[in-house]
């Protein structure tokens, strides 16, 4: 029986022996399974355009603790719609939720019965006006237990805390998990990290440092691939080591050499 963390993992290890399996032949016959399809494939009706639905729709109404119940499990969603009906769509590996034609959230399917499975963002709008809500969170337990909240969130915000208060710098922290909804985790990861060791404890300033690594990562990408019949093109040298080139005492270059050849050719008698 295979061991594994989640469902995708273990799709993905049964497509893998899938591939793996065209290669053996069953007890004596002639050809492999892979051969047998390739021979078979062609013969098959091709798929509708449009996919068939495998999920489950529930409609469900939005509770006070913005979360809704699916089959003895409870997910989270936007606080905005606390009150409200939405419509979830479960799905062997994965809950979408929508708001009419809108996805509101989505989450990995839960398979053992009463649990819980929250996201951070869907409560930032409650928390930034009640920031003494989030160190006790449960939201926020999940969110580090899945390496979202990092070290270095907790490092920036203990420091923001230091400076501004408990308050204030909590809801700074809040406003910096706010920027996550328009930059990538990743960067601002970065930007968190810069604007810590800067001393920079505001969200602005996160926002600033996440900015110049997206930047950063987009020169990087697009300089090691360049155009197709491009040139590569020579790196300039560093302004610090300019600064310490002698100067050029080279004359001017000249083109009387070339002004000379113009007069003899206009000069010369035509043939």
């Amino acid at each position: 029986m295979p061991e594994v963390a989640t469902l995708a993992e273990l799709n993905a290890m049964i497509d893998r022996w899938d591939q793996e399996d065209e290669a053996r032949r069953i007890r004596s016959r002639p050809r492999t399974i892979g051969e047998y399809f390739a021979a078979e494939q062609p013969l098959l009706v091709p798929l509708p355009e449009e996919p068939f639905e495998t999920g489950r729709l529930f409609t469900l109404r939005v509770d006070r603790y913005s979360q809704i119940s699916v089959r003895t499990n409870r997910y989270s969603v936007p606080v905005r719609l606390i009150g409200r009906n939405v419509r979830a769509m479960l799905h062997a590996s994965g809950l979408v939720v929508y708001d009419g034609r809108d996805e509101v959230a989505r989450h990995e399917r839960l398979i053992a019965k009463g649990g819980t499975r929250l996201e951070l963002d869907h409560y930032l709008g409650a928390l930034v006006r009640k920031p003494g809500a989030l160190p006790g969170a449960t939201a926020l337990d999940q969110a580090r237990s899945a390496g979202r909240f990092t070290p270095v969130h907790d490092a920036w915000w203990d420091a923001a805390v230091k400076a501004h208060g408990q308050r204030d710098g909590t809801r700074a922290l809040i406003e910096v998990l706010l920027l996550g909804r328009h930059l990538p985790h990743e960067h601002l990861v970065t930007g968190l990290a810069a604007a810590l060791k800067t001393g920079a404890l505001t969200a602005d300033a996160v926002a600033l440092e996440a900015r110049k690594a997206a930047d950063a990562d987009t020169t990087t990408v697009e300089a090691s691939e360049p155009s197709a019949g491009s040139r590569t093109s020579i790196a300039p040298l560093p302004a610090a080591v300019r600064a310490r080139l002698p100067p050029d005492k080279r004359p001017l270059p000249s083109v009387a050499h070339y002004d000379q050849l113009l007069r003899l050719r206009r000069d010369r008698p035509a043939p």
